[in-house]
């Protein structure tokens, strides 16, 4: 996308992320010089804040945890309010590397929501077990829906347009996967253009991963009651894109 530098936003949640955040933060500020970095501390008990912030981050607190759903539409709304055009969902914890980012950016020339894929050729990052079997078919309907191969929907690493960011501040579910699964299936209702570029997943330098153990056991049904309350939602409604007008 062409859109400067200034006006794309590098969304960090983190959760407890005292240890690596700071880290991860200046890497993202040496890789991609005139962006900024929004850390979301979402209701964080530590000095993940303030390590942000010695960084060279902004730094949004939020009081109670809320989830990474909750975090990134708190996000998106700093975003719309600060006039960036473009925000880059980005995990606090270094799974992604910052060097990816311009390649998801580019592709808001012609989309409006960039995911980028752990599964589509690139790395060796793998998964086993119920998780794996769910994200297969958790992408085998979002392709069909949304007419489009996806072969990662469950990705935090995202980079979304002003037309993303405009549903995205209001629409952005806070329940369990909604930040990945539903919100795919709001953008798609929505209709945003949506499309994916292969990556490669670094191992996490610090924090608590998020499933783990017994949890990866309920995993498939959590992420079916997903997606079938996603598409139950009303579906939101945007602006059209010009292209939409002139036809």
């Amino acid at each position: 996308m062409t859109a400067p530098r200034s006006k794309v936003l590098i969304i960090m949640p983190a959760y407890n992320e005292q240890g690596v955040v700071g880290q991860v933060v200046e890497e993202t500020l040496r890789a991609l010089p005139g962006i900024n970095v929004l850390v979301v501390s979402d209701g964080s008990r530590d000095g993940t804040a303030a390590e942000a912030r010695t960084a060279g981050a902004l730094v949004l607190e939020l009081p109670v945890n809320l989830g990474v759903g909750g975090a990134m539409r708190a996000g998106f709304k700093f975003a719309v309010r600060g006039g960036y055009d473009v925000a880059v969902q980005v995990d606090a914890d270094g799974q992604h590397n910052p060097l990816d980012v311009p390649r998801l950016v580019e592709q808001l020339d012609n989309h409006d929501l960039v995911i980028g894929a752990r599964f589509a050729g690139v790395g060796d990052y793998s998964v086993s077990g119920p998780r794996k079997w769910a994200m297969k078919l958790l992408s085998g309907i979002l392709s069909k829906t949304g007419g489009v191969r996806l072969t990662d929907t469950t990705s935090g690493f995202k980079a979304i347009g002003p037309r993303g960011l405009e549903l995205f501040a209001e629409e952005f579910p806070a329940e369990y996967l909604g930040d990945t699964i539903e919100a795919l299936v709001i953008a798609q209702r929505a209709g945003l253009r949506i499309c994916q570029v292969p990556v490669t997943m670094r191992p996490r330098a610090g924090g608590v991963p998020s499933q783990g153990g017994w949890k990866l056991t309920v995993y498939l049904v959590r992420a079916m009651l997903a997606l079938a309350l996603a598409f139950l939602r009303p579906s939101p409604k945007l602006a059209p894109t010009p292209e939409e007008t002139v036809s």
